[in-house]
């Protein structure tokens, strides 16, 4: 008997995902587990094993179509049923069932109406957004229902959002114009430099950015719309800094030496005691987790006008892939020693490349350490990665003459391993004093600490 194959629920936030590849074509055999096809969500990239062994009977939703959880997207069984379920173009893919029904959608559903029971799936999808447009909804104050909607089910999606706001959406107009109490809603103004910032009416949308074309009529180019998680990318990034944190960064000089000296020397024990490799990273991270549980603001979040500390360290390592940047978590992570923080690293580093994350690897993450040295750079000035308050950016380990001066008061020049290391913070709760002490704990720890391998 043939199944149906269901778009997965990926994590409690995800409504919907996109597919991205299919590792079968219809017609072709699969064995249970075996990669069936790629999906992309709002938090994760991921590759979906097949629930059975059969063979792929029918195709519903084709590649780049969005379609809710629940929707049916293929179907799998004997090969003596093959052509009994449809022609399997998957043309129709926009109609896939958004539930374990194996019947589609014949045309879309009604608008919704006050009327809707609002545990309906159409008022659910509607209103339970990706993460990126609830935010949006949120900083402009304006209420999901009166966006007019194009995804799946009237779904609002972020291209809804930047044409409402484009066209100067207002907050809720239903309902007179501003909120009862008299207050503004939450929009930029504050760290916006296009936002108006005195006079503001309450239920304006901030101007939009003027459009600036990006090449000339009659230059060669070469045009290549951005994927899923590049947009992503980039809407996270101008709303970290430009809408929400107001950036400041601080750079130190870390002498690497006497981490470099430990990981020679304990290098093939420690692999031999933990299965793993062992690079400078772990290093830093013991080093970092020292410096949060010292200055635990940095470890925070801002909630309005409240100040969230967070109990657990939990640490974000980017990791950059052919497709874009991810940044598993850690969880954790002041809980673990150095071998611990080498396993979990190297593991989810790994699985982050092969596209085998689940959601909540990358979410939770209070704090974000970025190596862009391993690609030569210097030092780097990150965005900060939101809700936290602080990221700090990796720099090359190199050689270098350095001034250095013994016990007795006698310099001398000599050939050390250095390091740049950047942080940004956000200002509003991390003040620049604390944020050189916290770094000043990063480095004495890199520069003197035995990280428990002495």
């Amino acid at each position: 008997m043939a199944i149906d194959v269901v778009m997965p629920q990926m994590g409690e936030s995800i409504a919907e995902a996109t597919i991205l590849k299919w590792h079968r074509k219809v017609g072709e055999q699969i064995g249970k587990d075996e990669t069936l096809y790629e999906i992309s969500t709002d938090k994760v990239d991921a590759e979906i094993p097949s629930p059975i062994q059969g063979t792929l009977l029918e195709i519903l939703v084709d590649v780049n179509i969005t379609v809710p959880v629940g929707s049916v997207v293929a179907r799998l069984g004997d090969a003596s049923e093959l052509g009994a379920g449809g022609s399997g173009s998957g043309v129709a893919a926009a109609a896939a069932a958004p539930s374990v029904s194996s019947a589609p959608i014949a045309a879309p559903l009604h608008p919704m109406s006050a009327d809707d029971d609002d545990n309906s799936l159409e008022n659910r999808l509607r209103t339970k957004s990706s993460p990126l447009v609830r935010e949006m909804a949120k900083q402009h104050g304006i209420d999901l229902s009166q966006v007019p909607g194009t995804g799946q089910l009237g779904r609002v999606t972020k291209e809804d959002m930047d044409a409402f706001l484009a066209k100067g959406g207002a907050a809720s107009p239903a309902a007179g114009s501003a909120p009862i109490s008299g207050e503004m809603p939450r929009m930029a103004a504050a760290h916006d430099p296009s936002a108006p910032t005195m006079g503001a009416v309450p239920g304006l949308a901030v101007p939009p950015t003027p459009h600036v074309p990006a090449f000339s009529t009659g230059e060669r180019v070469k045009i290549e719309p951005m994927s899923r998680m590049r947009k992503l990318i980039a809407d996270n990034m101008v709303n970290s800094k430009l809408r929400v944190s107001p950036h400041v960064y601080t750079v130190f000089e870390i002498d690497m030496s006497n981490a470099a000296r430990l990981r020679a020397k304990h290098r093939k024990a420690f692999e031999e005691s933990y299965g793993t490799k062992l690079s400078f990273m772990p290093f830093i991270m013991k080093a970092v987790i020292k410096g949060l549980q010292s200055f635990p603001v940095v470890n925070a979040s801002v909630d309005g006008d409240n100040i969230i500390y967070k109990q657990d360290i939990n640490l974000g390592i980017a990791v950059s892939l052919d497709w874009g940047l991810i940044v598993p978590v850690v969880k954790h992570a002041d809980s673990l020693n150095l071998g611990g923080l080498a396993r979990s690293l190297n593991d989810l580093a790994e699985r982050a490349r092969t596209k085998k994350l689940i959601p909540d690897e990358i979410s939770g993450g209070t704090f974000t350490i970025t190596n862009p040295g391993v690609f030569g750079d210097i030092f780097g000035l990150p965005i900060i990665n939101q809700p936290q308050v602080a990221i700090q950016s990796i720099g090359g380990i190199v050689k270098r003459p350095v001034v250095v001066t013994d016990e007795n008061g006698n310099d001398a020049i000599a050939i050390r391993q250095m390091m740049y290391s950047g942080l940004s913070f956000d200002h509003r709760i991390v003040d620049g004093a604390v944020a050189d002490q916290f770094m000043s704990v990063v480095k004495k720890e890199l520069e003197t600490g035995t990280f428990g391998l002495e």
